[in-house]
């Protein structure tokens, strides 16, 4: 397939930054977590809700005192209310991991988790417009890896293609599932053990300060929140223009022909 490359290179140098567990999550000077809400005998949900606060991501709204702003990358952003309500219970048998209220690490697992896959989308859309295809042969067919469009592409590769990519990513997953099995109550979201620290892999040697490692976390969660917005508007502007985005782009650079003969309605001289 054409991003198998670019997916292992992509999962591993976005890994890097939530690899080391002892690491802190928060950046600049630390803020103390705030007084828990009294319960007012109501559901979490709606105290949650009662004790809310201003959001930072949506100055016009207001966010649940379940984002406190403790956690790297918290502004407050959770207009329908996810952080209220408690998660885990798909993971039944994980100890210490089935979740309860304001336990936002399974979001931030997921969120991670979701942006990478995101990235690596976005970088399929894109290099085979930018960088060429991989070849087809007779087996194949010599047009099986040619089509610019990613949605038309995905049928017409070889199905083998496809199983290939998706064996790959089930290792990947039931390696994730595995690393939270094993870390239990201690896992930290995001870590494929990758990256700095001892006896994990470091292919590239990274060896961040603490405060520097906190930015490369927190600048891998806004690309993923990116990737995940971007792939979205590729994905819906190949679904409505039926070509690839390198296409759609070269399109809008070429000067068009009524500019070029612009100069036959102006008066001789001008």
């Amino acid at each position: 397939m054409k991003i198998a490359a670019a997916s292992v290179i992509a999962f591993a140098s976005s890994a890097a930054a939530f690899s080391a567990p002892s690491m802190t999550f928060s950046l600049g000077k630390k803020k103390g977590k705030k007084a828990p809400p009294k319960p007012s005998g109501a559901s979490p949900s709606a105290d949650a809700w009662a004790n809310a606060g201003p959001s930072l991501a949506l100055p016009f709204a207001t966010a649940p005192a379940t984002l406190d702003g403790t956690m790297l990358g918290d502004v407050g952003f959770d207009p329908l209310g996810f952080s209220t309500v408690p998660v885990g219970p798909w993971f039944t048998g994980l100890e210490g991991r089935n979740g309860q209220i304001g336990n936002l690490a399974w979001y931030r697992e997921a969120e991670l988790i979701h942006g990478r896959i995101a990235q690596v989308a976005v970088v399929g859309f894109l290099a085979p417009g930018l960088f060429g295809t991989l070849p087809g042969n007779d087996w194949t067919g010599n047009d099986a890896y040619s089509n610019l469009n990613p949605l038309e592409a995905f049928s017409q590769v070889p199905g083998l293609a496809i199983l290939q990519i998706f064996l790959f990513m089930t290792y990947l997953e039931v390696r994730r599932i595995n690393i939270i099995k094993e870390e239990g109550e201690n896992y930290q979201p995001g870590d494929l053990r990758i990256g700095q620290g001892e006896s994990r892999y470091n292919p590239f040697g990274l060896e961040y300060s603490e405060e520097a490692y906190a930015e490369k976390q927190l600048q891998e969660l806004k690309h993923c929140r990116l990737a995940m917005l971007g792939v979205f508007g590729l994905w819906a502007q190949a679904q409505a223009s039926g070509v690839g985005v390198t296409e759609q782009l070269s399109a809008a650079l070429v000067t068009p022909d009524y500019y070029a003969k612009a100069g036959y309605f102006l008066p001789e001289g001008i």
